[in-house]
């Protein structure tokens, strides 16, 4: 069994951050353990209130975890502030040679609430960012990591290659408009696109709650058992793909994806 660290946000509502990372990894034969960086009090609707904790705590359960239980991959999501980043990334400094890590750069909920402070932006940029195999961000991430306009595939695919450097970036392309969706993944100054058809969820949503947390959480799995990059992402999709399908259409706003639901053969999921 393979042992994913996630690093990120607990949402009460079970749909995003560190709920949708283990359900992920639980689902995908995985194993999880967790640095939570801030308790959230949301629903589908909002973010209602957000409670940090303390980055030295977190650190602290970061290096004890990797000290006894070890890991295979890491995953981080929300961290909220820049002395989070800067903890962060000196708890996992020995780390970063040794596993791959996937970066979901989290600034906003899905409901439009900031999640991560403003100078932290830069730190992120600085400090995590150069460390990680994969940051995946979607539109308005990459608009505001790269300072460009990312509105369209071509726009996405500019700003992939200004930020990769060294490592891989991914896109994401779920608030493009229009039927076809299509993440963009630039590695070694190279573009390569994934498109697929927009899934409506149960709950007439066009997106659901924490399908970036589940997408990156795939393909770290996908990572820790030793797929190649493509791979992992093709089966992390697959895998985003059909938990959406399964949705429940749990909440008034934008609901809950089907994690459980997912029937795990490759068929299903690649």
């Amino acid at each position: 069994m393979i042992r994913v660290l996630t690093i990120g946000g607990s949402d009460s509502g079970g749909g995003a951050g560190i709920e949708a990372d283990i359900k992920t990894i639980t689902a995908l034969g995985g194993y999880a353990l967790t640095a939570i960086t801030a308790v959230t009090v949301q629903d589908t609707r909002a973010v209602h209130q957000i409670v940090a904790i303390e980055p030295a705590v977190v650190a602290r359960a970061i290096e004890v975890g990797l000290a006894d239980i070890g890991a295979d991959a890491i995953k981080i999501g929300m961290l909220g502030s820049a002395a989070m980043v800067s903890a962060v990334a000196d708890a996992l400094a020995s780390w970063v040679t040794r596993v791959p890590i996937v970066l979901d750069p989290v600034l906003a909920a899905s409901t439009g609430v900031s999640l991560l402070a403003a100078d932290a932006v830069t730190a992120l940029r600085t400090r995590l960012m150069p460390l990680v195999t994969l940051v995946t961000p979607n539109l308005a991430e990459a608009a505001l990591l790269s300072g460009m306009e990312v509105t369209d595939v071509v726009q996405a695919q500019a700003a992939a290659l200004a930020l990769a450097g060294p490592g891989s970036i991914l896109v994401k392309g779920g608030h493009l408009t229009g039927a076809t969706l299509v993440d963009v993944l630039a590695q070694n100054g190279a573009v390569t696109c994934f498109s697929g058809e927009r899934i409506i969820t149960r709950a007439g949503h066009g997106a659901g709650h924490g399908t970036g947390c589940t997408l990156a959480s795939a393909i770290a799995v996908g990572l820790a058992e030793g797929l190649d990059l493509i791979t992992a992402i093709e089966r992390g999709r697959g895998f985003l793909r059909a938990a959406l399908t399964a949705a429940p259409g749990f909440g008034a706003g934008v609901g809950p994806l089907g994690h459980a639901a997912v029937e795990i053969r490759p068929d299903r999921i690649m």
